[in-house]
């Protein structure tokens, strides 16, 4: 009897290590994306994360387990360019044969021009872009369209879908689970935001400033839009200029409620903001540094964005 049970364990073991051993390789650029990736791929393999979360994905240097995970790679999701220009040169040096899916390119995915200025009052009524078409404007790191895409939930349904169907298509033998994974995760995604929609409906009004234009496709979605940025999408240093317009603006629309973000040191923010009106000072995260990496990533992290705003509703 005993060996019979020791015999099934060991089958059991066998048939999921096999599983694994078959699965592609897969690696993904941002946690909230490796997030999504993570739960089409239940059951089959585990992707490998580029940039801890930790990390700004803007300006990053690959670690050596990170290069090899790369460089391992068959599959590579990744937000595209634009979040992430750096990674062009090691994606064609050490990733050349693996198949390269730029998730702001996928059909279907709703696109925004990048916001001008320090505040964000004269955008409130731009449209949507859909099917990958992008808009230029002229100025420094405002090229093309705002890459923070994954703040829409909408947009990760989409998104999931495509995830399916390059897995499907590397790993036929588990094209079945990859499709029933993407079925179950689009419902759970469905339900996300119908309830930060509901939760959303009781912050009308609410005025705040953020620390960088990372957020525009969660206010759209949610309809809670900022008054302003400290620093454009690309966090880089705000000038002396932009500070004074979000001080103004701060004045002029009576907000009090302002975002710092872990990956970036808060001492700006307070010096930014230093004798004025503002009496909230919160933490968001459009990546999710504190946030463990895995599958209940990306709820937790949008989860996490509405709790935050609820903190400029006291």
């Amino acid at each position: 009897m005993l060996k019979k049970a020791i015999s099934g364990i060991a089958i059991v073991l066998a048939t999921v290590s096999q599983a694994y051993a078959q699965a592609p390789h897969v690696a993904v650029d941002i946690a909230p994306l490796h997030s999504l990736v993570a739960q089409v791929m239940d059951g089959v393999g585990q992707p490998d994360l580029l940039i801890r979360a930790g990390a700004s994905p803007h300006e990053y240097h690959l670690r050596p387990s990170e290069a090899q995970a790369l460089s391992q790679a068959d599959i590579v999701f990744w937000i595209g360019e634009g979040l992430t220009p750096w990674l062009e040169k090691p994606l064609s040096s050490l990733a050349s044969s693996a198949v390269k899916v730029e998730m702001a390119e996928v059909k279907g995915t709703t696109l925004y021009d990048f916001r001008q200025g320090a505040t964000f009052e004269a955008h409130e009524h731009h449209g949507e872009h859909h099917d990958g078409a992008h808009d230029h404007h002229e100025g420094h790191h405002h090229e093309g369209h705002d890459p923070h895409m994954w703040l829409d939930p909408q947009n990760a349904e989409v998104w999931v879908t495509a995830i399916a169907n390059t897995l499907s298509n590397a790993d036929s033998e588990h094209t079945q689970l990859y499709q029933q994974n993407a079925k179950a995760t689009i419902i759970r995604l469905h339900r996300l935001s119908d309830k930060i929609a509901q939760q959303a409906q009781t912050l009308k009004g609410i005025k705040f400033i953020v620390f960088h234009d990372a957020y525009q496709y969660f206010e759209r979605r949610f309809h809670l839009l900022a008054s302003g940025a400290i620093s454009i999408s690309d966090a880089s240093k705000p000038s002396p200029a932009r500070i004074a317009k979000i001080r103004k603006t701060v004045k002029d629309l009576g907000v009090t409620c302002v975002f710092t973000e872990p990956q970036f040191n808060p001492e700006l923010v307070h010096a930014v903001f230093a004798n004025s009106a503002i009496t909230t000072i919160g933490t968001m995260d459009p990546i999710g540094a504190n946030i463990p990496v895995g599958k209940d990533h990306y709820r937790a992290l949008l989860a996490a964005m509405i709790d935050s705003l609820k903190q400029c509703h006291r």
